[in-house]
């Protein structure tokens, strides 16, 4: 299967923030167009079982379709705690990557 996909839904059954930038525009009186107005908006999509539910029958060898409610909720909490791990790892790596940039003398982007 197709990582990028997985990875995709994998998001999706979790949720995930992001930003939404919204501009107005007008135009001047000598005819050109300016950027009057820029708001950048922190939006949320909360998880999707529908998502989760095919993640993991795309991902694994479990028939989900056989699961109980409770065993699906077991199995979301596991890779919500996964996930958690997997970001605080990130997390971690980056900021060890701008502390050793920032020894250096280098710049955030």
């Amino acid at each position: 299967m197709d990582e990028e996909i997985l990875n995709a839904l994998l998001k999706r059954a979790k949720g995930y923030s992001y930003k939404e930038v919204q501009e107005e525009y007008a135009v001047k009186d000598d005819g050109e167009i300016a950027l009057t107005k820029r708001k950048v908006l922190e939006k949320y999509c909360p998880p999707d079982s529908g998502a989760l539910k095919t993640y993991i029958e795309l991902s694994g060898d479990t028939d989900v379709s056989e699961l109980s409610d409770e065993e699906l909720e077991q199995e979301k909490m596991r890779l919500l705690k996964e996930l958690e791990k997997q970001e605080v790892e990130k997390s971690n790596a980056e900021r060890k990557g701008s502390e050793r940039r920032k020894n250096k003398g280098e710049k955030d982007v």
